[in-house]
């Protein structure tokens, strides 16, 4: 009970947060909370499967497009557009992973790799659909849900907080069911989980789809919300970011993934402030992170004082 009391009480902040933030602030946020799904969904794979993949960027890319070309060519709702951008991201998670999941380690991080830089190349090379590079802008019309305009701010921010808000939930009954059990298991030692009779390939790939879905919903949702589809959300960056962000907020935790998105953004912005080269900061604070808490801030926290945190 207490664990979904303190959860519970984040979603409660946040939405706070909406009506009590400056507008420039609160936009950040609603792009943070989109990023923190993002993160959950790769936090699935990695956190809590044991799955290291590269391969994050094309599910999102996915969600994206799924979403922005049938608003872009056919003038479709924001509605049924996230709904496409959710099976997007889970439809080619899934035969990603039939593939993909012949592999193990390093092996299984290359293939998601290149599988991710075959959509993004397939993604320049019909540029007269996609956009490519310069991609497309979404109109207006596409962006109204249920009659709010998600280009102004406050209907913008609420869109993201209920999309966090559900995958949030959504990922906290999950990891605390007996399905998220054999996730763990899989994780810590998958020859002991087969002997159990688990199949490995089997909620493997079940896993992969699962995160190739909030994946893809995010990426429908940062089209929708910010109005833009282009080619370079299918680049390696965007198979990296969920990663620092599961990495520097702990890797298999249910919050780990906003609060990295949260940390990264206001370092990001802190030592962009600081200094042109910016990226070397971000490097060193992450250095320090994984060398003196390699489970990342919470994964920390855990260890040392709330056992029970999922």
């Amino acid at each position: 009970m207490k664990v979904w009391a303190s959860h519970l009480a984040v979603v409660a902040l946040l939405l706070a947060l909406g009506f009590l933030l400056p507008p420039y602030h609160a936009t950040n946020m609603a792009r943070i909370m989109v990023l923190a799904v993002f993160a959950m969904g790769y936090n699935l794979a990695f956190g809590y499967t044991g799955l290291l993949s590269l391969g994050h960027a094309l599910f999102f890319a996915a969600g994206i497009y799924a979403a922005g070309l049938p608003i872009w060519h056919w003038g479709l709702g924001a509605a049924p557009a996230l709904i496409l951008g959710l099976l997007g991201g889970g439809i080619v998670a899934g035969v990603t992973g039939l593939l993909a999941l012949r592999t193990a380690g390093v092996s299984f991080m290359i293939v998601t790799l290149m599988f991710a830089q075959a959509g993004y190349l397939t993604l320049l090379y019909f540029n007269g659909v996609t956009g490519g590079d310069e991609g497309f802008a979404l109109p207006a019309s596409g962006r109204m849900l249920f009659g709010a305009d998600l280009s102004t701010d406050l209907p913008r921010y609420l869109t993201a907080w209920a999309l966090f808000s559900a995958t949030f939930l959504a990922t906290l009954a999950l990891v605390r069911s007996r399905f998220g059990r054999v996730m763990v298991a899989l994780r810590e030692n998958e020859e002991r989980a087969r002997m159990l009779g688990i199949n490995p390939f089997t909620a493997k790939l079940a896993v992969l789809v699962l995160s190739g879905a909030a994946s893809g919903l995010a990426g429908a949702a940062y089209g929708v919300l910010f109005g833009y589809a282009g080619a370079s959300f299918a680049t390696i960056q965007y198979s990296i970011l969920p990663m620092l962000y599961v990495l520097l907020g702990g890797a298999g935790t249910v919050a780990g993934p906003l609060l990295g998105a949260v940390l990264m953004f206001a370092l990001i912005e802190v030592a962009n402030d600081l200094t042109s080269a910016w990226l070397f900061i971000v490097g060193a604070v992450l250095v320090i992170v994984v060398l003196f808490a390699p489970k990342g801030i919470l994964g920390a926290l855990r260890d040392r004082f709330f056992r029970g945190l999922p």
